[in-house]
């Protein structure tokens, strides 16, 4: 079979064979049809994060946002025909805690390896093989669109962990705001607009128009903010304070400017990964902002089997009309350097296997 690795001297990118995996007792053999690149594939095959390659290899196959159909049930619980979608993480140890409970997003480092980013293969190849712990079934219906379930589970995970902070009292949000429109943003927003949790929804973004990425966020009904003409501290005076914050920008400085855009009880959650910079603040003026107001700031990282359920739950009613706005370029597998390639009218691309 052909799959797409990551050689880590070099770095290098390259379409290569490889036998097409057997399963072991307890595993499917799974078709991939189709997988999509995010920001941290780039960063991958760029060297910047992730990269490590599985123990006794030389090369890591990428990708991490997958959507296949079972072709060998191998005796497991599984259909074959079934189209399904990977979790990410795997436990490096099998009895520890959070690989019992199905809480691998919650666990410490170093416990877990990341499916495409480091330390186990990913899917951006023809076939893998995978526990059916770690598969869930997506609507046939919705298979050309299954690589949105893992991405659009971030949201779905940082809207529990949002609630969870606030099921101490009666909390009723009513306003969202997405810092970043880039591809995870805007899939955010989408999700954000169309369900039932907010009544109204904001997105920042750097752009003039006209642009797509705003086309698309006044075309769900949000409201584009102007980073250059409106600053998250503004934001409350121009808009309104929010009750709750998506950051997807990776920018250090929006993690503490976004409590500046909260009202009093909001929750902001933070998913962007920075590099290595330094910001000056009031720690003094946030310390207190967060006591006095009851706002809460949380960290969020990948997610686990329920949220990708909630994220296909939320595909299945979503038109695909939409989706397919967010979707600028579906691509062979001897195409993966313009599928990778990022430009400021890139949303979302994907190396398609059929």
């Amino acid at each position: 079979m052909q799959a797409v690795a990551l050689y880590p001297e070099g770095p290098d990118l390259r379409v290569i064979g490889k036998e097409r995996p057997v399963p072991a007792d307890g595993e499917a053999l799974i078709r991939t049809l189709s997988v999509g690149i995010d920001g941290s594939d780039r960063r991958i095959v760029d060297g910047e994060i992730g990269g490590d390659v599985p123990d006794g290899e030389d090369h890591l196959v990428i990708g991490h946002e997958a959507v296949g159909v079972v072709e060998n049930a191998n005796g497991t619980e599984l259909t074959e025909g079934t189209v399904v979608t990977p979790l990410v993480r795997r436990p490096t140890d099998g009895d520890s805690r959070f690989a019992r409970t199905g809480e691998l997003d919650m666990a410490p480092a170093g416990t877990f390896h990341e499916c495409g980013i480091f330390g186990a293969h990913g899917y951006m190849a023809e076939y893998f093989t995978c526990e059916p712990e770690y598969l869930v079934t997506v609507p046939e219906s919705r298979a050309e669109y299954g690589f949105f379930v893992e991405p659009a589970s971030i949201l779905e995970k940082s809207l529990d962990q949002a609630f969870a902070a606030r099921s101490g009292f009666d909390w009723r949000p009513e306003s969202a705001f997405v810092l970043g429109n880039g591809n995870l943003g805007l899939l955010g927003l989408a999700r954000l607009a169309t369900g039932e949790e907010f009544e109204q929804t904001y997105c920042l973004g750097r752009r003039d128009r006209p642009d797509p990425t705003i086309d698309f966020i006044e075309g769900v009904g949000g409201t584009y903010v102007d980073s250059r003409e409106t600053s998250l501290e503004r934001v409350p005076e121009a808009y309104e304070a929010v009750d709750y914050v998506f950051e997807t920008t990776g920018y250090p400085k929006h993690a503490v400017d976004a409590t500046r855009a909260l009202g009093p009880n909001g929750v902001a959650t933070l998913q962007g990964i920075p590099g290595d910079e330094t910001v000056e603040l009031d720690a003094g003026a946030l310390h207190a902002d967060l006591v006095v107001n009851n706002k809460a700031l949380l960290g969020v990282v990948n997610s686990r089997k329920p949220h990708f359920e909630a994220a296909v739950d939320w595909l299945g009613g979503v038109s695909t009309e939409l989706l397919d706005d967010l979707v600028t370029g579906r691509y062979g597998l001897d195409e993966v350097d313009r599928a990778l390639d990022d430009s400021p009218e890139t949303l979302k691309t994907v190396v398609s296997f059929e």
